[in-house]
């Protein structure tokens, strides 16, 4: 029989994810830069060559800011961690870090295949980390202040295992069609607020 070992309360470990994810997020922002002392015509061509930065950070920060939510969703009814949970939550938070770079291929070459492939993987693997995460947690009750109901889990379930589908799916699509792969991931939008209403009904 496993042995039922804890490291401590999960505050620290919250503290350090809001801090990683506040910082990966303010790291978006850097891309998005305009030189000074331009003329007319200049600026409205820098500012159209700003665009694809300005969409780059917004499905960036979409991306981080349902990861942030869904890592506080994950802590809000652990009282303890162990040893597996602070090392899924050290590996996920080291992806969440990742992000920005992927963010600048995405923003800077988007006609290439690979820089669609490189994003859509550490979103991809980003989001199976949250989903370890999430299992490790309900498999293990003495982390946790209270038994969890089986409909949230899921439901949360079903949510990350679909992200990490939808980005998975992206990888092949875009060495085969190129950047254009990248509106395969509107698909989540409406999956999102259909799971987001069966949440709240399950509630």
């Amino acid at each position: 029989m496993r042995k039922r070992t804890a490291d401590g309360g999960p505050e620290r470990l919250v503290a350090l994810a809001d801090g990683v994810f506040a910082i990966a997020i303010t790291l978006l922002v850097l891309d998005l830069t305009m030189e000074p002392g331009l003329s007319d015509e200049q600026f409205h061509e820098a500012l159209r060559e700003l665009l694809p930065n300005l969409g780059a950070y917004a499905i960036s920060l979409v991306v981080l800011a349902g990861f942030w939510r869904d890592h506080r969703m994950l802590f809000n009814s652990v009282r303890q961690v162990d040893s597996q949970v602070i090392t899924l939550t050290l590996l996920g938070l080291g992806l969440a870090a990742l992000v920005p770079f992927p963010t600048v291929l995405v923003s800077e070459y988007a006609r290439e295949s690979i820089s669609v492939v490189v994003y859509s993987a550490v979103v991809a693997a980003l989001g199976a980390v949250h989903l370890a995460l999430l299992l490790l947690i309900s498999r293990r009750p003495w982390l946790r202040n209270e038994e969890e109901q089986r409909g949230d889990v899921t439901i949360s379930a079903l949510d990350m295992g679909l992200t990490v589908a939808v980005f998975v799916v992206t990888i092949p699509l875009a060495l085969v069609i190129g950047s254009s792969a990248m509106w395969w991931w509107l698909v989540l939008i409406p999956v999102k607020v259909w799971l987001g209403k069966r949440a709240e009904e399950a509630r």
